[in-house]
C-alpha cells in the first residue's frame, strides 16, 4: 500500500441502519479518527430518511449489491439481520472489501464453517466479528491482568447478560430470527469465557430455562431466563445466566476464578458513581440498556478495526493485524455459534449435549 493511501481515511460503508446500525454509523462518521463514513445502505425508507439528516455526506444505497459495487468503499460494516451475515461477509470479501460484521456470524454452524473456509482465500483482508465486550476497558483490563498471572491459572468463568424488561416485548417479535436466548444473548458470554480462558475447546454443555414473564416466547421454543454450564478441555468451566426480565436495568457482569484469586467485572451495574440516600435506603442507578453500558466499547472496537486494517494493508503479520485490538475472528465466531447451538439443543432436549 502506498504511503499516500495509508494517510487517507478508511472509507466505510454501513449496511443496516436499525438501532445498533445507527450507533455504529454515527461513531464512524464523527468519532473514529482515520475513518470516514462513505456510504450507508438500507432497503427501508425510514432508515434512509434518518441517514439523509444524520449523515448527509454518506452516499445512500437501497441494495447491498450497489454498496459492494462502490469502488470508493474500502470496508463494509454489517449490522443487518443475522440470517444475512454469512453470505454478506463472503460477498464483501469477493468484492475486495474489509469486513466488520456484528454477531452472530450465523445461526448455523455449517454456514459459519463455510465462511471460515472461504475467507482463507482472502488473507489480505481484515474480518472482525462484533463481540464488543473485548473492547470494554474493564474487560480488557481483566484480560491484561490474566495475561500477567494476577490470579494464577484461570479455570472458571461465571458470566451473565441480563436485559431490562421490555413490557412491549420487542424481542418476542424478534424471536423467530434470533436463534433463541443463548445465541442472541449468551453468545457474548460464550465469547468472553473462551477469550478469558485462553480459547479452550468446548466438550459438553447443559442448559435449562423458564418463561417468567413473556409467554409469547413459548411458540418459538425460547425462554426469557436461561442458565447453562459449559465444560472445556483441560478441566476449565463456564457458567452462564441470561435474562430478559430485569427490573433494574441492564446487568452485564463476569467473574474469572483462578488458582490464586479471582477477578470480577461489572458486578455492580452502575450508570455513574452517584449514590442516592433517601427514605428507600442507599442505592445507585443502573445502566438502562446495553447501548449505554457498552457505549465506549462500541467506539473502541471501531477504532481497533481501523487500526487492524491499516496494519494488514501495511504488510504487517496476520498476528499483528489481529492484535490491533484483540478483535474476535471468524474462528472465534464459529466456536461461539457452535456452543450456542449446542446450548439451544440442550434446552430443547432437557439433557447434556456433547460437542
Amino acid at each position: 500500500m502506498q504511503a499516500n493511501e495509508r494517510t487517507r481515511p478508511l472509507r466505510v460503508g454501513v449496511a443496516g441502519l436499525g438501532r445498533l446500525g445507527r450507533r455504529h454509523a454515527l461513531n464512524l462518521a464523527y468519532r473514529v479518527p482515520g475513518a470516514t463514513l462513505a456510504a450507508a445502505c438500507s432497503p427501508l425508507d425510514g432508515d434512509l430518511a434518518w441517514a439523509h439528516e444524520a449523515i448527509p455526506e454518506a452516499r445512500q444505497y437501497r441494495d447491498y449489491a450497489g454498496l459492494l459495487a462502490d469502488a470508493t468503499v474500502d470496508a463494509v460494516w454489517l449490522v443487518t439481520p443475522s440470517a444475512l451475515h454469512a453470505q454478506q461477509v463472503v460477498a464483501a470479501l469477493h468484492a475486495g472489501k474489509h469486513v466488520f460484521c456484528e454477531k452472530p456470524l450465523s445461526l448455523d454452524v455449517a454456514e459459519c464453517e463455510r465462511v471460515v473456509d472461504e475467507a482463507r482465500r482472502f488473507s489480505g483482508q481484515q474480518v472482525t466479528i462484533g463481540f464488543m465486550r473485548r473492547f470494554d476497558p474493564s474487560y480488557h483490563d481483566a484480560f491484561s491482568k490474566l495475561g500477567a498471572g494476577a490470579i494464577g491459572r484461570p479455570f472458571l468463568v461465571r458470566s451473565q447478560t441480563c436485559d431490562l424488561n421490555d413490557p412491549d416485548g420487542f424481542f418476542v417479535r424478534f424471536a423467530p430470527g434470533s436463534g433463541g436466548i443463548f445465541l442472541d444473548c449468551t453468545v457474548h458470554d460464550i465469547d468472553v469465557a473462551r477469550w478469558l480462558l485462553g480459547k479452550p475447546r468446548a466438550t459438553r454443555v447443559f442448559a435449562a430455562g423458564t418463561v417468567a414473564l413473556h409467554e409469547g416466547l413459548r411458540e418459538f421454543g425460547d425462554v426469557d431466563n436461561g442458565v447453562a454450564i459449559c465444560e472445556f478441555e483441560g478441566g476449565k468451566l463456564a457458567m452462564f445466566y441470561a435474562s430478559r426480565t430485569m427490573a433494574h436495568g441492564n446487568d452485564t457482569s463476569s467473574e474469572v476464578i483462578g488458582t490464586a484469586g479471582a477477578l470480577a467485572i461489572g458486578h455492580a451495574p452502575r450508570a455513574n458513581r452517584v449514590e442516592i440516600y433517601d427514605m428507600h435506603g442507599m442505592r445507585s442507578e443502573c445502566t438502562p440498556t446495553f447501548f449505554d453500558r457498552f457505549e465506549e466499547a462500541f467506539l473502541v472496537e471501531a477504532q481497533a478495526f481501523v487500526a487492524a486494517v491499516r496494519a494488514r494493508e501495511g504488510g504487517e503479520t496476520e498476528d499483528a493485524a489481529a492484535g490491533a485490538g484483540q478483535g474476535a475472528t471468524l474462528e472465534d465466531a464459529l466456536e461461539a455459534t457452535r456452543i450456542g447451538c449446542a446450548l439451544r439443543e440442550s434446552l430443547r432436549m432437557g439433557q447434556a449435549v456433547t460437542l
